[in-house]
């Protein structure tokens, strides 16, 4: 497991390189605690002012509702695909008691992710790893985990389907496959292009406009079986947006993302597939 994403025939895209790479998006303000994701804000008393605590625990509250959903056992192997900063990693590992191995495309990221959890890596060697891969083609074993979960990276895949065949493929018998992400809600021809008129990222080629169809599809199609999609907009756009709002302006891109979920337009989902025993 030691490919590089070049070597296992997927480039990165320079958007994402950019931006994951010199960019550092992880250590901006908007981040808090090493996690990148948006936060499930369910348990925070959004009629307050919002600080940092907050923000962190609504990012890890993300992993731990997608955890929830994967449900692994204490001992299980988890891949997460797409795992940034590593910090979901730690979540699985010290609350859930599952070993985890954080891939990503990304080599800086994973630079930065062993460093930020350097005593990890030395002490529990055997519950702790990260590998560089692509989710379209992952250097992993068939079989080897009895879940894949990925947080908030999906919209950066340019495959889905491709995407979808390598979780089958690692997936042991038995295991689930849990991926939180925003999607559009249908695949109405607009989409990508509204999408892009309201938000940089969606214009810039970061973000993919797809329909969570796209994602549930490909994993039928895979044979995954018990695929369901959930929406959780409800508890992420508010709360995401009462945090952009000390940065940004309303009618600003950034709070677009709200606008775009009132809109009908987006929303964001938990999306999950098991591997038939």
């Amino acid at each position: 497991m030691t490919e590089s994403a070049e070597e296992t025939g997927s480039a990165m895209r320079p958007v994402v390189r950019e931006t994951y790479g010199p960019e550092d998006l992880g250590g901006q303000p908007v981040f808090g605690g090493g996690f990148i994701n948006f936060g499930y804000w369910r348990a925070v008393d959004l009629a307050r002012p919002l600080g940092e605590a907050d923000r962190v625990r609504s990012q890890e509250d993300l992993y731990r509702h997608v955890l929830d959903t994967a449900a692994p056992r204490p001992g299980a192997h988890v891949l997460e695909v797409g795992c940034g900063l590593g910090m979901g990693c730690v979540v699985m590992l010290r609350e859930y008691g599952c070993a985890a191995t954080g891939m990503d495309i990304h080599p800086q990221q994973l630079s930065r992710a062993r460093a930020a959890h350097a005593e990890l890596l030395r002490t529990e060697p055997e519950r702790l790893r990260f590998v560089q891969g692509a989710a379209e083609r992952m250097p992993c074993e068939d079989g080897a985990f009895d879940a894949v979960v990925s947080v908030e990276a999906a919209q950066h895949f340019p495959d889905l389907g491709a995407f979808a065949a390598q979780t089958a493929r690692v997936l042991r018998p038995g295991g689930r496959a849990a991926v939180a992400g925003f999607f559009t809600v249908d695949d109405a021809p607009d989409r990508p292009r509204h999408l892009a008129r309201l938000l940089e990222t969606f214009d810039s080629g970061l973000d993919i406009a797809r329909p969570v169809r796209a994602l549930t599809d490909a994993f039928a199609d895979a044979g995954l079986t018990d695929v369901r999609a959930a929406s959780i907009g409800r508890y992420v756009w508010p709360g995401w947006d009462r945090w952009l709002a000390r940065w940004w302006a309303p009618d600003t891109w950034p709070r677009n993302f709200l606008r775009a979920y009132q809109e009908g337009i987006l929303d964001y989902y938990v999306v999950t597939a098991d591997r038939a025993r």
